[in-house]
């Protein structure tokens, strides 16, 4: 059975590519909004999720706040895919509470294939 991913994307062309990149590797489910996400992800855990930071309705950084208040999705691997790419971005974004955190545009579809089998060995 092939590792689940949840992306969390409200760009189709953002989500088009990473659909393209882990086709075939991973079992994709997509969500365009936070809150979306919230009620799909309680519905049906995935392995890790793929969460960008601009969001409408509720930005990426409260949707990984609720994640971790819940006791049934708080150990969840969530990596910030982001366009959030200022000096001091990445420390802040794991200070949050990301397991990790990726820029967009994804120019290395390879840096992405590696953190997500990374961030998914660690279980």
């Amino acid at each position: 059975m092939k590792p689940r991913i949840a992306v969390v994307e409200d760009n189709p062309d953002n989500r088009l590519l990473v659909q393209a990149i882990l086709d075939g590797l991973y079992e994709i489910t997509e969500y365009e909004s936070g809150t979306a996400a919230l009620i799909g992800l309680a519905e049906a855990m995935p392995d890790l999720v793929l969460l960008d930071i601009s969001l409408p309705e509720m930005d990426g950084t409260e949707v990984l706040r609720r994640i971790r208040s819940d006791p049934r999705l708080a150990a969840l691997p969530v990596i910030a895919l982001t366009a959030h790419a200022m000096s001091g971005d990445r420390e802040k974004y794991l200070g949050l509470g990301f397991n990790d955190y990726l820029t967009k545009p994804i120019v290395d579809d390879a840096v992405l294939l590696e953190t997500i089998a990374r961030r998914l060995s660690k279980g």
